[in-house]
């Protein structure tokens, strides 16, 4: 169903939804707001795809990796002409027009030049030594089984592409409650550029099938080699300890918890910009800001600049222009971290109630206001929910330090960062060298660090992804999904080489 019909008939949607489950022929599949159908795979599809993708894997990884990077080319040259199909995909599955453009530009920069070529140096360099041609490359792990999220299920799948560089076979699963786009990229967008480059049938394999059932399928599947799993923490690392006592390898992406730091001569208004971005999609994607840690000395100012800021962000129809918010279709747990927090003695500086399509506060409406709760003091602050767990609201806590030298602080404001349980991105907003040298240096929680620069943004070379703590599991680090998917060997080739030599002789 469109994402526009869930605001505007949620009960016509559902009633629409449920005939054509009961009946693929029916009537209701003319509605307008139905906008696509897919079928729903068993556990025969299931296992054929992994059969498929077991049979295609040798012979996609016998070729060679610079026609494997055409791939990488040839999707961005795709993802550049269909632009607007892009956008009007995600659109259709409630993705405010202006983050769908913004979720465009950033996979242009993960399969940018300067990327792609990046990769493909990091897949395979040579040295000579002597009479030897050394070799350090990365070889495809095999089959790769891809489970994408369910609030960012295409850009998500997109990353399934680099795995395909890499020299694996892919299965695709897409989102059942939200497969159109993951679908649509699969088929429409990916495969046609496989059967360019001639990869053997069943290189590429998407079907939409329930979780649990796929997930358990590929567990115990002898073919499937990786499976890349994005979700929730606990969720996921069970899933990781399955995988591993099954010789799978987890490729995990799990949720963030992301700090914001601001310094004492930060540039205000340039930092508030970037905290902002903790409500885009009503603070529904894993990489947008979850807290802020503030300097005493400019705490107040950062909140009035917070609050003048906060007012550009506004609910609205997803392909309205200059729309933020998001739907948020249950918003208990909402609530009940802000009554816990403000009950420990946070203080909410703003926001804090339901609202309209058109911003009207209602205590029925399906979005939630942008939401700032002042947090005093480092000591106590993890002991908040809103502090210490990823909420996925458009919720944020502004922890003010207790007032110290700023030596004492530095230290203290670089052990809460890499104390932070989770550890997808953290940002710091500073002007003085020694500040942002040291948090360069001493900050090792996180897959990206980000100074005076926007939180969420994408660049070329640098990971989009991956984290340590309960973001990536134990093996956690910034993810690229090409090194992921395959393994470091050494090749060494050698002319006129005695052994007894090489040996002794060294």
């Amino acid at each position: 169903m469109s994402g526009r019909s869930l605001l505007e008939d949620v009960f016509t949607s559902v009633t629409l939804k449920r005939t054509l489950e009961r009946d693929a022929d029916a009537e209701a599949a003319r509605h307008p707001y139905v906008v696509g159908r897919c079928a729903i795979a068993g556990d025969a599809a299931l296992d054929l795809a992994s059969e498929a993708a077991a049979s295609a894997a040798p012979g996609w990884a016998a070729v060679p990796l610079e026609r494997r990077m055409l791939l990488g080319h040839r999707f961005r040259e795709e993802l550049d002409r269909r632009r607007d199909e892009f956008i009007d995909m995600l659109i259709t599955e409630s993705h405010p027009a202006k983050l769908a453009r913004w979720e465009h530009s950033s996979l242009l920069q993960i399969f940018s030049e300067e990327s792609l070529g990046w990769y493909q140096r990091q897949m395979h360099t040579e040295f000579r030594h002597g009479d030897r041609r050394l070799i350090v490359r990365r070889q495809p792990d095999g089959v790769v089984a891809f489970n994408p999220p369910q609030n960012a299920p295409l850009p998500s799948a997109a990353l399934g592409v680099l795995c395909l560089m890499s020299g694996n076979s892919l299965i695709m699963r897409a989102p059942r409650s939200i497969a159109l786009s993951t679908m649509w990229l699969m088929r429409e967008v990916v495969a046609p550029i496989l059967d360019e480059l001639g990869a053997p049938p069943g290189t590429l394999n998407a079907l939409c099938a329930n979780p649990k059932q796929t997930l358990d399928r590929w567990v115990a599947s002898p073919l499937i080699d990786d499976i890349f799993y994005i979700g929730g923490s606990q969720e996921g690392l069970r899933f990781e300890q399955q995988c591993v006592a099954n010789g799978k390898k987890a490729i995990l992406e799990l949720a963030g918890n992301d700090s914001v730091v601001v310094w004492s001569d930060a540039d205000i208004p340039k930092a508030v910009e970037a905290i902002t971005e903790a409500f885009y999609g009503s603070g529904q994607i894993c990489m947008v800001p979850n807290g802020v840690l503030v300097h005493p000395a400019v705490a107040d100012e950062l909140l009035a600049e917070l609050k003048e800021q906060v007012k550009r962000i506004r609910p609205g129809y997803p392909e309205e222009e200059d729309v933020l918010l998001s739907p948020v279709r249950r918003s208990e747990r909402f609530f009940r971290l802000l009554d816990q927090a403000l009950g420990q003695g946070g203080e909410l500086v703003i926001g804090g109630r339901r609202t309209e399509v058109d911003g009207t506060p209602s205590d029925t409406g399906v979005f939630l206001q942008p939401t700032v709760v002042r947090v005093d003091g480092l000591a106590r602050a993890r002991e908040y929910d809103i502090v210490r767990e990823e909420t996925f609201f458009p919720l944020i806590p502004v922890v003010v330090a207790e007032p110290a030298s700023d030596q004492e602080l530095l230290s203290r404001f670089v052990d809460f960062t890499n104390s932070n349980l989770y550890g997808l991105r953290n940002s710091l907003w500073a002007r003085s060298e020694d500040v942002i040298d040291t948090f360069v240096q001493q900050v090792t929680n996180g897959g990206l660090l980000k100074i005076n620069d926007s939180h969420m943004g994408c660049v070329p070379y640098l990971p989009t992804h991956g984290g340590t703590g309960l973001t990536g599991g134990v093996f956690g680090e910034a993810n690229y999904p090409m090194l992921k998917t395959s393994h470091l060997q050494g090749v060494s080739i050698a002319r006129d080489v005695s052994p007894y030599e090489a040996v002794f002789g060294a």
